[in-house]
Order: structure tokens, then C-alpha cells, then sequence
């Protein structure tokens, strides 16, 4: 373990408790847009991915020096990079079907490979590596 990192379990056990389940409301409302990308005609509304944005931002600095930081880090740069990557090929949709439907598939496996590595990290208490 890093000497940055706080030991937040053993320190604060209340505290490790209430930001392991925030991640993991997180990660499943994560998880639930990540599957339902890839699967066809099961978009949930675009407000479950908002919602965990906005929890992983609030959350965030309650997580500083723990090793917990990383996921909240880990899902916030998940949705900025998928929304990016989604935003730049969109205009592939508009020209040609083909790759925007390619592009889009790619993304979304990213995304969900992404959101279950988080997940078993955060399984095994271990902070997720970049």
C-alpha cells in the first residue's frame, strides 16, 4: 500500500462503509447503462448515468488519501472519455450507418469493461489502476 493512501477501514470503519456502498450504487447504475449499451433496444434513460456522475462528484472528496479515490476517479474519467469518444463518431452515424454503429459498439464494450474491472477491484478493496 502507498504511504499516501489512508487505511480509511481500519481508521474509520463508518466512513469505509458509507463510500464502499456510494461506489457501488454507483458502479451498478454504471453497470446497468454499460449493459444495456450493448444490448439492442434496452437503452435505460441517459438520468441513471447522471445520477451516478453526480454522486461520484460529490463523493469524490470524501474518498481524498483513500484508496476508494481511485474508483470514484475511474468512474468519472469512464463517463467523460465515453461521452467524448460518443460525440466524436456521432458524425459517423450521420455519413455512414456501418461505422457509427462499429464505433458505438466499440465504445460501449470499453465502457462496460471498464465499469466490471472498477467493480471487482472495489470487490477486493483494492484501489483500480489507470
Amino acid at each position: 500500500m502507498r504511504d499516501d493512501i489512508v487505511d480509511v477501514q481500519t481508521v474509520d470503519p463508518e466512513r469505509f462503509e458509507g463510500l464502499k456502498a456510494w461506489g457501488w450504487v454507483s458502479y451498478v447504475l454504471h453497470l446497468v447503462v454499460a449493459v444495456a449499451a450493448v444490448v439492442p433496444a434496452a437503452q435505460p434513460s441517459i438520468a441513471l448515468l447522471v445520477i451516478a456522475l453526480v454522486i461520484d462528484l460529490v463523493k469524490r472528496s470524501d474518498a481524498a488519501g483513500t484508496w476508494q479515490a481511485s474508483h470514484f476517479s475511474w468512474r468519472i474519467r469512464s463517463v467523460v472519455w465515453a461521452g467524448v469518444l460518443y460525440l466524436v463518431t456521432a458524425p459517423l452515424w450521420l455519413l455512414f450507418f456501418f461505422p457509427g454503429w462499429i464505433a458505438w459498439v466499440v465504445i460501449s464494450i470499453w465502457f462496460l469493461y471498464r465499469i466490471v474491472r472498477g467493480m471487482v477491484a472495489m470487490n477486493r478493496n483494492q484501489a483500480v489502476e489507470a
